[in-house]
């Protein structure tokens, strides 16, 4: 989920916004949708990579009291379990949407996790699957070709010979001279 890296909230604006350069004096974004407006966000915008957050859940095996699941993988299991299509809208009430939230996400906190929480996961999801679609291909490392492989164990092999040499000495530090009358 590298594309969720540039996309972004921003408090108290709405849809999402593609993060094009941030800069000392605040950040510029996109609009993801049609139009493409570019907005110059100052400092004190609450901007938040969606990269950056979660969803409670609730595992009573986990040894943490805080768990939670990346919002990449909340969008991931939503892709998996409904497609293009949701069974609910952003406006449904409290009961539809802790029976989607329930078959997307089984364990998740239901306690914390907010009826507004789960609406701007519809929201942002219908956002990107319609704008940003790049965000629900999954990009696998690359398997590293023959040459490569036969190439990284000589090259362990080599610096494994003689670790000491390959060190520079650390030189003394000069002594400090006092100053005398």
């Amino acid at each position: 989920m590298e594309a969720l890296k540039t996309i972004a909230n921003v408090s108290g604006y709405p849809g999402l916004y593609r993060i094009l350069k941030p800069g000392r004096s605040g950040v510029i974004v996109e609009t993801i949708d049609a139009k493409k407006t570019k907005t110059m966000m100052g400092p004190q915008a609450r901007v938040s990579v969606l990269n950056d957050i979660s969803m409670y859940v609730d595992r009573p095996d986990a040894a943490q009291a805080d768990q939670s699941v990346p919002l990449g993988e909340v969008f991931m299991a939503v892709a998996s379990t409904f497609g293009d299509s949701l069974p609910v809208t952003s406006k449904a009430d409290g009961s539809e949407l802790a029976n989607f939230m329930g078959q997307v996400l089984p364990d998740y906190d239901r306690e914390r996790v907010r009826d507004t929480d789960i609406r701007k996961l519809i929201s942002w999801y219908g956002i990107l699957r319609e704008f940003a679609p790049e965000v629900f291909t999954v990009t696998e490392p690359a398997a590293p070709t023959a040459d490569e492989a036969e190439a990284a164990p000589e090259a362990a092999a080599s610096t494994d010979e003689s670790p000491a040499a390959s060190e520079a000495p650390v030189a003394a530090a000069p002594a400090e001279e006092k100053a005398t009358e």
